[in-house]
């Protein structure tokens, strides 16, 4: 827990999962900025907060928690980030219904007055959000964005430029800066570009029962583009298939694993999960154009492995996170493994692919007693832990 100080009081905040030994804040320069400028202690004057207010991004609730009074709509991507934001907000004892929580697939409001955009790692994320989130703007609209310097560049404001109108820069303070941009008035003869998400491409061969097949990614996928080469080192080491099985893709992603076991195992049932909904969602189209009627699969927004009931997985197929934004941490990949261990039935293996540096296998034994190496390259290894 950290105290943030705001220009509407002082804020207990916390990430999520709450955890005593994680010393990363659940604020930053850019978050403060931002709500200097809305109530206009930087100079200019403070912004009306009495329409429709949209947070974009607000990755841990600190924007929308210190805007409670204003009942604004939070947008985001991240089950955790939504999970961090309601507890949040209960610590600091807002409303119930203080904040309206919805996520990247909702529908986004009719009208909105003031549109606050934390900007996100993934630009292709921004760009698709923009797209949406552009018919509900009006002349009047204020739109103001935030970041650190270094998640900010030229690609960012020709974006806004580009999907809303005039846009510039302010000053830097702190290492932040903020985005001010002037939507275009409606009734534009033309229309805008269109928004070029989901995204799909074809896979090449030599990987497995997914070579030649087709992924889809919506904005903000791991890896939207192409196949990331962890991903295509296990694709081409995955287990073999075992009849009858209940198979989960942790941290799905795209889905392209859980998908690849799928088709290697027919009769298996598979669980994709990811703290991502565009993630799940791209997981899902993966999933329904690569298999038949007959495939069973579930999908799944969520923290981990938390709610799956223990002993009732046969495989756990992951390929870890160790980014957190901007901070390198093992934290995730600690949480995936201890839930797969619990999830697994006696007998049940996990699976992972990892750079070789990570030192995965150090803490697989830690809890699994055993690591077997299955293969390796210079960069990356999968390991087979089994549940004793």
């Amino acid at each position: 827990m950290n105290c943030f100080t705001t220009p509407w009081g002082d804020l207990d905040l916390t990430r999520f999962p709450e955890d005593p030994r994680d010393r990363l804040r659940a604020w930053d320069a850019a978050d403060e900025y931002l709500l200097r400028h809305l109530a206009g202690i930087d100079g200019a004057p403070p912004v009306d907060l009495s329409g429709t207010v949209v947070v974009l991004g607000d990755r841990w609730g600190a924007l929308v928690t210190a805007l409670a009074d204003h009942r604004p709509v939070q947008i985001s991507d991240s089950y955790l980030g939504q999970r961090a934001t309601t507890a949040n907000l209960r610590r600091n004892t807002a409303a119930p219904d203080a904040v309206e929580l919805r996520s990247t697939r909702d529908e986004v409001p009719a009208r909105i007055d003031v549109l606050l955009v934390r900007v996100p790692k993934s630009l292709a994320l921004l760009e698709d959000q923009l797209h949406r989130l552009a018919p509900s703007l009006h002349p009047g609209t204020v739109v103001v964005g935030t970041g650190m310097v270094t998640e900010i560049h030229t690609s960012t404001l020709k974006l806004f430029e580009r999907l809303l109108g005039p846009t510039r820069t302010s000053l830097a303070a702190r290492k932040a800066r903020l985005i001010f941009c002037t939507p275009q008035p409606s009734g534009q003869d033309t229309a805008g570009p269109a928004n070029p998400w989901p995204h799909s491409y074809p896979l090449p061969a030599g990987i497995g029962p997914m070579s030649g097949r087709t992924v889809t990614n919506h904005a903000g996928t791991f890896c939207a583009e192409h196949l990331d080469i962890g991903t295509r080192f296990l694709l081409q080491h995955l287990p073999p298939g075992r009849g009858p099985a209940r198979v989960v893709d942790l941290g799905c992603g795209n889905g392209v694993v859980g998908t690849a076991a799928a088709l290697a195992n027919p009769a298996a049932e598979l669980l994709f999960l990811d703290e991502s909904h565009q993630a799940v969602a791209s997981a899902e189209a993966t999933f329904r154009a690569n298999t038949g009627l007959g495939a069973v699969a579930t999908f799944r927004v969520g923290d981990g492995l938390a709610g799956v009931p223990a002993g009732s997985v046969d495989l756990v197929l992951n390929n870890p996170p160790f980014h957190s934004h901007q901070a390198t941490t093992d934290a995730t990949a600690w949480r995936m493994f201890t839930g797969a261990r619990d999830a697994l039935r006696p007998g049940g293996e996990l699976w992972v692919v990892g750079n070789r540096h990570l030192g995965y296998h150090l803490k697989l034994r830690r809890l699994f007693g055993s690591c077997d190496l299955v293969a390796s390259n210079p960069k990356f290894v999968v390991l087979r832990a089994v549940r004793g």
